[in-house]
């Protein structure tokens, strides 16, 4: 029964894979694509046979399926995907932001079998009950998480909103644990973690919006509203590291800054469904004020509907890097027993005509990726005053910022246990601390964080000194170790990878302004943490030096 289940959902999706809904010109190739459907169809059932009769280990029908339904999907794009029942929670946390839980973001750190409370969400039931980033995860409701993985923990933190439970936990530097009763609800998660004017002289207002979740652009339109009551004549819209979301939101985002009944952008599918026009909604906020928009590589999807169509109607600057290049559009396809597909159902056009998908998954290489057109084969189109722009990779920015480039080792430091638990005990010593905008780590605290990262475990790999050794290798090889050992020599003295005391004093100017937005974080949650970022980001000083000059 198990093994019918999932063939009918496979059913499904290899119809729509191979364009069983489609509309053929012939009713001999419409003849013919039903024939190599069920044909495949049943050559994949009697394989399924084949091994749940003679394969030398007992398979689960859910499991071996569900396998073979996913690697189909895989082939075809990195977005169409198969839920299951069991896993509906995640599809709905995903189209709206929300889940029913406590807010916090767990971790799992190196050497231990407990979680911990990385960061409570502000407002949340984790937060309003009292708990702390750094508190080690005892029992929930009873039960000892010991050894529990990290994503077994986040489920059974989560439940239906109104119920209640215990959560027991250790603080560090407390001998006794501590219990909260936490009820659970739905949980928003933040799309606009802090807006405010960065810039009174020049009346400089800043946005930064995280994803475009269920109802974003209320939020977008209330900050908006509330800074131009404040004196805002230019806005900064900082869209760098968003994945994107909802279509429509950016839509009604886009319709905030142009006349109503604009062209956002339009979809394009294989059904006439799948094809739509999307104009903007409502009466705009503000036509005329000065607004630049910031992307980068991380910048996708609906984001990019809102600064491709911005730029594609020479209403806002565009700042930063070239953003990931996603123009495909997702559906949401009810499946038997409770399951849901979502699809790619379309291309997205924004209003110069282009489309700027930069991936082409049904053409990999030999290694499986996907491939890009290279930048000599993509289109011209022009925007509303006939500036040019391309299509098929992406946003390009009209003024393009190098990237800030930052050494591996303070990826790794930053990443680490130690790095964050010198964050928890800054907090134990500190209740207070001064606002998130003029916070700075002292001398004598940079000592102390420096000492403990020396105590602890951490390690970083020398990315540049494990390249010598394998070049080194190569050479010895090829023959050339005895006329390149002086050289190699020489380079590995110099490098002195794993210095610990040396990189830390290196890489200071980068590390300690991490520290900081981790200890800023603690006290002024996700709002602080970007407020702070904000006194050392060279792309926001730039970009601010930018729209000071646009008139």
């Amino acid at each position: 029964m198990c093994m019918n289940l999932n063939i009918k959902n496979l059913l499904f999706i290899a119809g729509i894979a191979l364009g069983c809904f489609s509309q053929p010109a012939a009713a001999q190739q419409r003849q013919q694509t039903g024939f190599d459907i069920s044909r495949n169809l049943d050559i994949f059932a009697d394989i399924y046979r084949q091994l749940d009769m003679y394969y030398v280990d007992t398979l689960s029908a859910d499991t071996a399926v569900e396998w073979a339904i996913n690697g189909m999907l895989s082939e075809i794009d990195p977005y169409t995907k198969y839920y299951p029942d069991e896993d509906q929670e995640e599809l709905r946390m995903m189209a709206t932001g929300r889940y029913a839980g406590i807010g916090a973001l767990i971790r799992l750190p190196k050497n231990s079998k407990r979680a911990i409370i990385e960061e409570p969400y502000e407002g949340q039931p984790a937060h309003e009950a009292g708990v702390r980033a750094g508190d080690v995860i005892l029992t929930i409701d009873g039960r000892d998480v010991e050894g529990w993985e990290i994503s077994r923990v986040s489920k059974t933190l989560r439940g239906e909103p109104g119920t209640t439970f215990e959560l027991r936990v250790q603080r560090p530097t407390e001998k006794r644990p501590r219990a909260f009763k936490i009820t659970r609800r739905q949980v928003q998660l933040p799309c606009l973690p802090w807006y405010g004017i960065i810039d009174d002289e020049n009346h400089v207002g800043y946005l930064y919006l995280s994803e475009f979740t269920d109802k974003c652009s209320r939020e977008v339109r209330h900050a908006i509203l509330e800074m131009k009551q404040q004196g805002m004549q230019r806005l900064i819209f900082d869209l760098r590291d968003n994945g994107g979301g909802s279509v429509s939101e950016a839509v009604e985002i886009v319709g905030m800054f142009v006349p109503r009944g604009s062209l956002a952008v339009k979809t394009k599918g294989k059904l006439p469904s799948t094809c739509h026009d999307y104009l903007t909604p409502a009466e705009p906020l503000d036509t005329v004020m000065p607004v630049a928009v910031m992307i980068n590589s991380n910048t996708a999807s609906a984001s990019e509907i809102v600064a491709g169509a911005l730029q594609d109607l020479d209403r806002a600057l565009i700042v930063g890097q070239r953003s990931y290049g996603k123009g495909l559009v997702q559906g949401i396809r009810e499946l038997p027993y409770r399951g849901q597909l979502k699809i790619t159902t379309a291309r997205y056009y924004i209003p110069s005509g282009r489309c700027i998908q930069a991936y082409d998954y049904r053409h990999r290489t030999a290694d499986g990726a996907a491939t890009t057109l290279p930048d000599s084969l993509t289109r011209v189109f022009y925007t509303r005053l006939g500036r040019p722009v391309r299509d098929g990779g992406g946003i390009q920015p009209d003024s393009v910022l190098a990237v800030d480039s930052v050494p591996s080792m303070v990826y790794d430091l930053t990443a680490s246990d130690p790095f964050f638990d010198y964050a928890t005990d800054y907090v134990t010593r500190h209740p207070a601390i001064a606002p998130a905008a003029e916070f700075s780590l002292s001398e004598d605290e940079w000592a102390k964080f420096a000492e403990a990262i020396k105590a602890s475990d951490f390690t970083y790999n020398g990315r540049t000194a494990t390249a010598l050794k394998q070049l080194r290798q190569l050479a010895r090889f090829e023959g050339y170790d005895e006329e390149t050992k002086a050289e190699f020599d020489a380079l590995e003295a110099k490098l002195k990878t794993n210095d610990l005391s040396a990189d830390l004093q290196r890489f200071r100017q980068h590390i300690q302004p991490y520290l900081e937005t981790e200890i800023v974080s603690r006290y002024y949650f996700q709002r602080g943490a970007l407020r702070h970022t904000l006194s050392y980001d060279k792309a926001i000083t730039r970009t601010l030096e930018l729209i000071k000059n646009i008139q």
